[in-house]
């Protein structure tokens, strides 16, 4: 990698074993790792026993490939040509999945008719992974539900009650 680049380390063992695990299915199902593709140990001693896997970039990917259609939550990117919009948008929707989307090009109009058919809930253009705290971050479909940070997730602690308070002569029928 080349110098500054920041990659963390997997968070447990078990996501660690997972990713790895969708690495292997990968190449069974005949993609070809273009870079990375498995355990990584960072240079800086203070680092060591770290969990990290080198960030991967998979080419001769396909829609039915299990690395496409799940999430794999890890430093994975699968490639996947298409020729149109059209086609980039319905193959991006259909999964059971939606957290997570981003589109990069010059052409900004391009890039909000794109965002904006996309079925996932946390969208990024020209960038990726960028959430500051005052944007709801969450998902569509079988990606989770509610939000989190931002205004909207105190929704998800709040129940929210409605009372009309009439100020005139009171209007009770039941006395």
């Amino acid at each position: 990698m080349e110098d500054g680049v920041k990659v963390g380390a997997t968070i447990c063992k078990m996501q660690y074993d997972k990713i790895l695990k969708y690495l292997d299915i990968a190449r069974q199902e005949g993609a070809n790792v273009l870079c990375g593709g498995g355990p990584v140990t960072p240079d800086d001693p203070e680092l060591a026993g770290g969990l990290y896997i080198a960030p991967t970039v998979l080419g001769d990917c396909t829609d039915d490939m299990t690395v496409v259609k799940e999430e794999v939550f890890g430093p994975v990117l699968s490639i996947l040509p298409f020729d149109t919009e059209e086609e980039a948008i319905r193959r991006a929707n259909d999964t059971e999945f939606g957290l997570a989307a981003a589109v990069c090009t010059e052409n900004l109009s391009r890039a909000y008719r794109v965002i904006s058919k996309l079925e996932a809930g946390s969208c990024n253009i020209n960038t990726y992974n960028a959430y500051p705290e005052y944007i709801p971050f969450g998902g569509y479909k079988n990606s989770g539900m509610g939000r989190e940070l931002g205004e909207e997730c105190l929704n998800y602690y709040s129940q929210t009650k409605s009372v009309y308070v009439e100020t005139g002569e009171p209007w009770c029928p039941f006395e």
